[in-house]
């Protein structure tokens, strides 16, 4: 478990744990993709704050490239900056795994993605391990929004 403050805390989530089921869940309602959740370089939290659940978040590695997914804060939790919580923790996991920058896609939320420094970039000038992701490649629109952030070593 790593605490990123004195209340909130992210824990691995893997497929064979029971909070599973619930973060696939509240990607369906969301209507956010759940195809490849389980293959191979994927790495997902659970976010809590005082041991509840605010929402969840992942990354795919690709070098020192890491694709932002599944990022949906539990309705309970909207409003109150659990959303830019969730984005920094899975950020700062996937700085400690070697990623030096963060890609995403979005058809909605790229002002709010904005705010946290992600700018838009033409897809064309993305990294071949992020434009062949299955979120890049087939899962998003082409109308989707890629966007990109350095991040901390």
């Amino acid at each position: 478990m790593t605490v990123v403050s004195t209340m909130l805390s992210v824990e691995p989530l893997r497929p064979k744990d029971p909070d599973f089921g619930a973060f696939v869940a509240a990607l369906t309602v969301e209507q956010l993709p759940t195809d490849g959740l389980v293959e191979p370089g994927r790495a997902f939290f659970r976010v809590t704050e005082a041991h509840e659940t605010i929402g969840f978040g992942g990354y795919e590695l690709h070098g020192l490239e890491a694709l932002l997914r599944s990022v949906v804060v539990l309705p309970a939790w909207r409003g109150q900056g659990s959303g830019r919580d969730i984005v920094e923790a899975v950020l700062h996991a996937a700085a400690g795994a070697g990623a030096r920058r963060a890609w995403l896609l979005t058809t909605s939320a790229a002002p709010f993605f904005a705010r946290l420094g992600f700018a838009p970039i033409d897809r064309a000038t993305a990294p071949e391990g992020i434009r062949s992701t299955r979120q890049a490649a087939n899962l998003c629109p082409s109308s989707a929004a890629l966007m990109v952030r350095p991040l901390d070593p």
